[in-house]
């Protein structure tokens, strides 16, 4: 089970409700459904897309350039270069995988417990983050909210979806075009460490942003 919003500029309100695509089984959600954590998309003008070529097509039509294959994994290498400068010394971890880069940003300096508003003391390194985003624009970018175990599994699910969705809209409120972004809920369900200790529990809970090449 994963819930998954993608989103793009749409006028002025979140649109759609809880459904399910017939092709993937995938649940899509709307603010409806991901709670109060979502409100704050509408005010950004954030609408649900559908289909899961829609960022692509959306910001190539939108004039934002694929790029060949041969040249991804320099550009990859570029923006990784400058996330790592940005970042360090800031707690988020910068992962290269062939050509995607993963950060993980620990719930520790990001969220309250059992919240999904982002600390305050976090906002300048999303500031930094958000920087790197907008001159590297042709990546997409998934955002994906882990918890641990502890509670209850809906409870896990709606709480991962708020706290990606809010740092998602606060990337977008500094300007990051909204159309690159997918926000996924996990919950629980992709653990990195033991649940069985407080500090396998505190690595389980994170948010991940997961940048890919646009081709």
């Amino acid at each position: 089970m994963k819930k998954t919003v993608i989103f793009a500029l749409a006028g002025s309100m979140l649109v759609g409700a809880c459904t399910t695509d017939p092709y993937t089984g995938q649940q899509k959600v709307s603010n409806a459904a991901a709670g109060a954590g979502i409100g704050a998309l509408a005010g950004a003008g954030l609408g649900l897309l559908a289909g899961g070529n829609d960022r692509r097509n959306a910001l190539i039509g939108a004039g934002v350039g694929a790029l060949a294959g041969g040249l991804a994994g320099g550009y990859m290498d570029r923006q990784e270069s400058e996330l790592r400068a940005q970042l360090q010394g800031s707690g988020v971890s910068v992962t290269r995988a062939g050509d995607q880069i993963i950060l993980n940003m620990p719930s520790n300096i990001t969220f309250a417990t059992d919240q999904d508003a982002v600390k305050a003391g976090f906002y300048n390194t999303l500031n930094s983050v958000a920087l790197v985003l907008k001159k590297f624009n042709q990546t997409t970018v998934d955002v994906f909210g882990h918890t641990d175990s502890t509670g209850g599994d809906q409870h896990n699910f709606d709480l991962s979806q708020r706290r990606a969705l809010s740092v998602a809209n606060y990337l977008g409120a500094q300007g990051v075009d909204s159309r690159r972004f997918a926000v996924t809920g996990f919950g629980a369900t992709r653990p990195i460490a033991s649940n069985a200790t407080s500090e396998g529990r505190a690595q389980n809970r994170r948010v991940e942003i997961q940048l890919s090449p646009l081709t």
